[in-house]
């Protein structure tokens, strides 16, 4: 006979929940397949799991790497899954940070080419850059006589506001 659960103990989950945490466990080994060496080395985790997810990164057949996923997967039973839930978190928010600020850079540049002298003023004004440089870059845009050359100056553009976007962002913390 089946006994039922008292709501105490290890038989308090149920199958519900074992199984959630089961596929949590499974995804959370599934992100740590696509680190790169340097963020699997940098985490505390068993040599066998290490190993496991290295064979993972190196298969390229799909039942092959589904079933290596799984075995991952059941590794990852043994491992507390808090600090590699956080360094995930830590490098989420990095990526999206840098995001945001390519796309601000990006953002800056395709209004100085579109808008024109009153976008220098204020992105110069907002940026903190000097107005006559910027103004330079842009007409060096303008003035590019083929596309190899527009897209040069427009990469340098982009790169000078890049930077000092990235610059204000670590000052502001």
């Amino acid at each position: 006979m089946k006994r039922r659960s008292t709501g105490h103990g290890p038989e308090a989950c149920s199958k519900s929940h074992r199984k959630r945490e089961s596929e949590s466990r499974q995804a959370l080994g599934e992100a740590l397949i696509d680190l790169g060496q340097g963020e699997l080395d940098a985490l505390d985790i068993p040599e066998r799991l290490r190993q496991a997810i290295r064979d993972a990164q190196g298969i390229r057949k799909h039942e092959a790497l589904r079933r290596q996923k799984q075995f991952v997967g059941r590794l990852m039973r043994d491992v507390d899954p808090r600090p590699i839930e956080e360094m995930l978190a830590r490098r989420d928010a990095v990526r999206a940070l840098d995001t945001r600020l390519f796309h601000a850079a990006e953002n800056w540049r395709r209004r100085l080419v579109d808008e024109g002298t009153s976008t220098v003023t204020e992105c110069a004004a907002a940026l903190g850059l000097d107005p006559e440089s910027l103004e330079g870059s842009v007409a060096d845009i303008r003035n590019a006589r083929t596309e190899p050359m527009r897209k040069a100056a427009s990469r340098t553009l982009f790169r000078m506001l890049h930077e000092r976007i990235v610059a204000r962002a670590a000052d502001a913390g």
